[in-house]
């Protein structure tokens, strides 16, 4: 059996960078993100130019121009969900299926939002990447081009950091360093493939 763990965090907890240290201590990593990406590169962008006429430029959306007609519009982002998530979830499944027949004791799905679109189910395990919100705050206006109102926009559509912990099997705490976020990674993977995915809370729903 396959353990799925989930992964998830707000924006400038330090997820992506947990994620690669799941990667380098050789777990199949699947990234919400990334597709997202590729998808608006490849069979995503004529649904999303039809939907935003004008935000594909050269074949590709510019996420620029969709942010701008989709950030701080409920309507529109529902939309916007409505053609992305099922994409991304048939390239999730092809990847959970390709990592059973490799027989991998363990796979991350790495989905930033993962409580707020409810993919609870779809994992036998969730881990949250935090950190203090001071730290947070000043990684993310640290990003170039952000702005105090991009931050508080993408910050109040995401579940408060408090509810995640809560919810959390496993937290890697991101403020303490990488060398101690990545000793933070190996335990978890220790603890996971030490015990019987059988044994989980959420095994049944997978």
């Amino acid at each position: 059996m396959t353990f799925v763990l989930g992964l998830t965090g707000s924006i400038g907890m330090g997820k992506s960078t947990t994620a690669e240290f799941f990667r380098q201590a050789g777990v199949p990593v699947h990234d919400s993100d990334a597709t997202v990406h590729a998808l608006y590169a490849g069979r995503a962008a004529a649904l999303v130019e039809a939907a935003f006429p004008g935000v594909v430029i050269d074949g590709v959306v510019d996420r620029k121009k969709l942010g701008e007609r989709v950030l701080g519009n409920p309507e529109a982002m529902r939309k916007l969900e409505a053609i992305v998530h099922p994409l991304v979830r048939e390239e999730e499944e092809a990847f959970l299926e390709a990592a059973r027949r490799d027989g991998a004791p363990l796979v991350v799905l790495d989905i930033p939002l993962l409580f707020e679109t409810g993919a609870e189910p779809r994992c036998h395990g969730i881990v949250v990447v935090s950190a203090p919100s001071e730290v947070q705050r000043a990684r993310v206006l640290a990003r170039p081009g952000m702005t105090e109102e991009q931050f508080e926009l993408i910050h109040v559509k995401q579940m408060p950091d408090a509810e995640k912990r809560r919810r959390a099997d496993f937290i890697v705490d991101s403020s303490r360093g990488l060398d101690e976020a990545e000793a933070q990674v190996r335990d978890i993977i220790r603890t996971i493939t030490s015990d019987p995915p059988s044994q989980w809370q959420r095994s049944d729903n997978v």
